[in-house]
C-alpha cells in the first residue's frame, strides 16, 4: 500500500471529479445550446448551463483552495523530467481555465444583458454593463477557452490512460483508488 504523502486526499478526489462530471457534461449541452432557435427549452438549457458554470467555479475555487494547504503528492512513478514538467505545466492550466472559463461566461452573460440568476433563485451580480460588442468578444473568448480547457482534458485523460494502460503505474490509481494499488 502506498503511503499518504503519495495519496490525494479524499476531498481532493471528490472534488476533482465532481468538476470532471459536470465539465464532461456542460461541454456538450454548451455545444448543442448555441444553435437552438429561441424558444423557453433554449432559455431553460442555457440556464442549467449557467447553474452548471456557476457550480464548478465555486468548487474550482474550493479547490484551489484546498490545493494550497494540501501541496498534491509528488509523482509516485519514476517519471522523466520532461514528463513531470508537462504535467505540471497541464494541471496548472487545467486550475486556471476551470475558473476562468465560468468567469468568462459570467463576463459575456452580463455584457450581454443576461443576468445569471443561479439555480433559479440567488440572482449573481452583473459584472459588466451591457454591450453587444463586449458580449460579442467575451462569446468568442468564452468559445476559445472551452476548447482549450477541453483540449487539456483530452491530454489530461489520454496522459492518465497511458500510465495505467503502457507504463502499468500508480498514477491513475492515486486519483480512482478502487483500481487498487500495487505491493
Amino acid at each position: 500500500m502506498a503511503s499518504p504523502a503519495t495519496d490525494y486526499t479524499r476531498t481532493a478526489i471528490a472534488l476533482h471529479w465532481l468538476i470532471a462530471l459536470l465539465i464532461f457534461g456542460m461541454f456538450p449541452l454548451g455545444i448543442y445550446m448555441v444553435d437552438l432557435p429561441l424558444s423557453p427549452q433554449k432559455l431553460k438549457i442555457y440556464s442549467w448551463h449557467k447553474w452548471a458554470g456557476v457550480t464548478v467555479f465555486l468548487l474550482a475555487v474550493t479547490r484551489a483552495a484546498w490545493r494550497v494547504s494540501h501541496p498534491a503528492p509528488p509523482p509516485s512513478a519514476a517519471m522523466p523530467a520532461w514528463q513531470r514538467s508537462a504535467a505540471n505545466v497541464i494541471h496548472a492550466l487545467l486550475y486556471i481555465l476551470i475558473i476562468v472559463v465560468p468567469l468568462s461566461g459570467w463576463l459575456m452573460s452580463s455584457a450581454k444583458g443576461f443576468q445569471t440568476v443561479y439555480l433559479g433563485i440567488i440572482p449573481l451580480p452583473d459584472l459588466l454593463t451591457k454591450d453587444k460588442a463586449l458580449g460579442d468578444a467575451l462569446a468568442w473568448l468564452h468559445r476559445f477557452l472551452t476548447f482549450t480547457l477541453g483540449a487539456l482534458v483530452i491530454t489530461h485523460f489520454t496522459a492518465a490512460l497511458k500510465h495505467h494502460l503502457i507504463d502499468r503505474d500508480e498514477v491513475l490509481a492515486r486519483m480512482l483508488p478502487f483500481l487498487g494499488r500495487k505491493k
